[in-house]
């Protein structure tokens, strides 16, 4: 009796419940221990070669060069090739007919991503990557060869609008592959700044293909770009093509598609050697079982993506594809001040957007969206003032609102070629980020120029370009609120990635320490529930 008195109150039951439960603390304890994420083993981290990653990152953007050098001739020739094609109709139903030409490729973008998308995630990124430079130089280079509509009559725009058609197509699977294969190459930590790379070479492209229009509406006038010069840069395109395709047919698959493909192997060889084929898993690895698994278990990544895309194309084609054509015909600008002004802010945008790209890898690719589309909804902020400027007249005010959109579209620029290809596992990453954004661009990005100028043109009101890109930039900070943060981290269904030895090393005794705390705290929560971990 005295030696019970003695003791703490109710510390007796608490040990008989611990001792009555053990058997089920201990299984309970297993199960955790058993279930906990696994700390990495030094085969679980690639090593980059950094030749490898130039090469990648410069066969990638090259091919995005020669797309952007076809969309930067285009959209300043539109005017010139509306007179070639339809000179039957007047100089705004000339632009419309002009762009709705131009808008007709992004049609077939899509069908484009359907064919590209899942035979990359097949056959793997390369190759594809290489039919799609060859069927884009063939089909610009074919531009600059047809006749026009005095010539051969109606089956002048019949033509130009079958090149569009083929340019659209193979683009349909340019782009995604692009940053596809930048991402698998690109340590975690710097696929930023690489993939801002891609988009540098849209830049170049634009600012060669304007640059030369630019150059050859000074030297031959409008007269001689109407006669024969209109010709010209789309003949560029044949060189081009070749120097891609050769850089191309040198790339090696990325590692992570190759990792992918061996664990696929090895899976197929165990069913097969258990007794045959498992017929779900046949269905799940098929084309038509590829896209129901895109459709049903990432609906969520495919609209977050098609969200972000419209941000970034509608901004972009607004300022590279119809602000040339808005200030010299709607607002009657000599073409050759417009053209340089757009010039200019193509140049500021490539020489930026590699800093952007660096600044998503420090602070996240949320913060970068979510800053521009911000801007672009603020009304009284950024949109509407540009717009205004750049209907001011002379050539100050019109470049300080060039330069406006200009510094909003590089905030999208520099951040998606590392943001989007992370929505989506690697098995799956090629197909669904083509599907995703062919979609978008298809929808809203390639129409932007033509639904901006019927616009114009149905309500006379010059300021419609600018409500149109604060629509986007509202769709876009929906899409930026859903979308998790992926800066430094791996991409989904990858190992993670490093540039060498020593930080792969650092990586995998950070996590074994991090694995060792996690079942440190699993214990103690489990045998000692009244104690703080």
């Amino acid at each position: 009796m005295s030696a019970g008195r003695g003791k703490p109150p109710g510390r007796r039951p608490a040990r008989k419940a611990a001792g009555g439960g053990s058997a089920a603390t201990d299984r309970l304890l297993r199960i955790a221990l058993r279930r906990r994420k696994k700390p990495l083993r030094a085969a679980d981290v690639m090593i980059t070669d950094r030749p490898a990653v130039r090469r990648a990152v410069s066969a990638a953007a090259l091919g995005n060069t020669m797309e952007w050098f076809d969309f930067g001739v285009y959209a300043y020739l539109a005017g010139t090739l509306g007179k070639v094609f339809f000179p039957a109709s007047s100089p705004g139903a000339q632009v419309v007919a002009s762009f709705a030409t131009f808008a007709a490729a992004f049609v077939v973008r899509p069908l484009g991503g359907l064919v590209f998308g899942p035979l990359g995630d097949r056959i793997g990124r390369q190759r594809v990557l290489a039919a799609t430079m060859i069927m884009m130089a063939a089909s610009t280079f074919a531009i600059g060869f047809l006749p026009g509509y005095h010539a051969v009559g109606f089956a002048a725009p019949i033509l130009l609008l079958i090149c569009r058609l083929v340019q659209g197509f193979s683009t349909g699977g340019e782009y995604a592959g692009a940053t596809t294969y930048i991402a698998e190459y690109a340590p975690d930590k710097r696929r930023g700044f690489l993939g801002s790379w891609l988009d540098f070479g849209t830049f170049v492209g634009y600012s060669l293909g304007s640059g030369l229009v630019t150059v050859l509406t000074a030297v031959l006038g409008e007269d001689g770009l109407v006669s024969w010069g209109w010709r010209l840069p789309f003949l560029v395109a044949g060189p081009l093509g070749l120097i891609g395709l050769y850089m191309r047919m040198r790339l090696e698959e990325t590692p992570a598609f190759q990792r992918e493909a061996e664990q696929a192997h090895q899976e197929a060889e165990a069913v097969r050697a258990a007794g045959g084929e498992d017929p779900v898993e046949v269905a799940r690895q098929s084309g038509h079982g590829r896209l129901k698994e895109i459709f049903t278990r990432h609906w969520q990544a495919v609209l977050i993506c098609m969200g972000l895309v419209l941000l970034y194309n509608v901004t972009s084609y607004m300022v590279t594809s119809y602000l040339p054509t808005f200030m010299s015909e709607t607002l009657g600008e000599d073409p050759l001040t417009a053209q340089l002004l757009i010039l200019g802010t193509m140049i500021v945008v490539a020489l930026t957007i590699t800093t952007v790209g660096r600044t998503s890898d420090r602070w996240g690719r949320r913060p970068v969206f979510m800053a521009g589309s911000i801007a672009l909804i603020a009304l009284i902020a950024l949109a509407a003032p540009a717009f205004l400027l750049i209907r001011a007249g002379g050539i100050l005010l019109p470049a300080l609102g060039c330069l406006i959109l200009g510094l909003l579209l590089v905030c999208f620029a520099g951040t998606s070629a590392a943001t989007l290809p992370a929505l989506f596992p690697t098995r799956l990453r090629y197909g669904a980020l083509s599907i995703a954004y062919n979609i978008s661009v298809s929808l809203f990005g390639g129409t932007t120029p033509l639904f901006a100028s019927g616009l114009v043109q149905l309500t006379g009101n010059h300021m419609v370009p600018a409500y149109y890109l604060m629509g986007a930039g509202v769709v876009g900070f929906v899409a930026t609120l859903f979308l998790h943060e992926t800066a430094g981290k791996p991409l989904r269904g990858s190992g993670p990635m490093v540039e060498t030895t020593e930080q792969a090393r650092k990586l995998v005794a950070h996590s074994r320490t991090e694995s060792g705390r996690r079942a440190r705290d699993v214990w103690i929560r489990l045998r000692h529930p009244w104690a703080r971990p």
